[in-house]
């Protein structure tokens, strides 16, 4: 609201004058600079796709059937963080459509990492072992890495964290109320119960990575060389604990026993997303 001079007074009361008008023309140029500044903020955010657009569109270019393409996309999502149970699955159907089976297990069980109680998920690992002719051991080459899927089905984690903490409250209670008896019962029954859970837990955390074979007759070398010699072929789909790295080789073991080294792109692991595809070379 603007004002005028003050009765009995020369000093200018704000909203009068020329610092008024400098203000205001102040007030002006900087409402200015701000509504640019909101719109050029406002072109860039409707510039930049959301990964669910990105999912989208994926799933469009899946359903025309253009597979690599929206393999592409799939494989840039889960690179930047963007994994998903749904992206897998749908990573799963476009792979198999390709006719690449073994990717698409390895797809479902990279989605079963991440969602471990999905139904559907599972009775198409199932499908997929059934169509590779695979005994169901060679998809769980160590039973702690079951355990670990459990315990994070669960949320086991979060279960003995609070009868841990349960357990804490209740010794305090104890030291307070020395008459009442129930609370040091209480706290070493929580005290046992989260001990057993967070063994569970950890147990869960040992298991070796594992990873999934998504090529056919792919060759166990004895060393991580291109000039190695192979000692045998393993399996599409087979699932291995992976044991080493080196460069673009993992040292793996197939369900006879048999240890040796493989390509990473002959092999993909369960416990990590892939990284981005390289550029094709000139």
């Amino acid at each position: 609201m603007r004002t005028t001079r003050d009765p009995g007074t020369g000093i200018r009361a704000p909203g009068s004058g020329l610092w008024a008008k400098r203000c205001c023309a102040g007030s002006l140029l900087v409402g200015a600079a701000l509504a640019v500044a909101a719109l050029s903020a406002w072109e860039t955010g409707a510039s930049q796709v959301s990964p669910e657009q990105t999912f989208r569109e994926a799933t469009s270019l899946a359903q025309s059937g253009d597979y690599p393409a929206a393999l592409t996309i799939y494989r840039e999502l889960a690179a930047g963080g963007h994994e998903s149970g749904s992206l897998y699955w749908n990573w799963a159907q476009v792979s198999r459509a390709r006719g690449a089976v073994g990717e698409a297990l390895w797809a479902l069980l990279r989605g079963r990492e991440l969602e471990p109680g999905d139904t559907a998920t599972a009775r198409e690992i199932e499908s997929l072992r059934s169509a590779l002719n695979l005994d169901p051991a060679e998809l769980s080459p160590s039973a702690l890495s079951g355990l670990g899927r459990l315990a994070r089905r669960l949320h086991l984690a979060l279960f003995a964290t609070l009868l841990l903490l349960a357990s804490l409250g209740a010794h305090v209670t104890a030291r307070l109320a020395r008459a009442l008896r129930w609370p040091v019962a209480a706290a070493w029954l929580g005290f046992a119960l989260g001990s057993v859970t967070a063994t569970f837990v950890w147990l869960g955390s040992l298991a070796p990575p594992t990873a999934v074979v998504v090529r056919r007759d792919v060759a166990l070398a004895d060393a991580a060389s291109p000039t190695a010699s192979v000692l045998a072929t393993m399996r599409e789909g087979e699932a291995v604990p992976v044991l080493d790295v080196s460069g673009p080789y993992l040292h793996v073991q197939d369900s006879s026993g048999a240890r040796g080294w493989v390509l990473v792109e002959d092999v993909r692991r369960l416990d990590q997303a892939l990284p981005p595809a390289a550029p094709p070379r000139q």
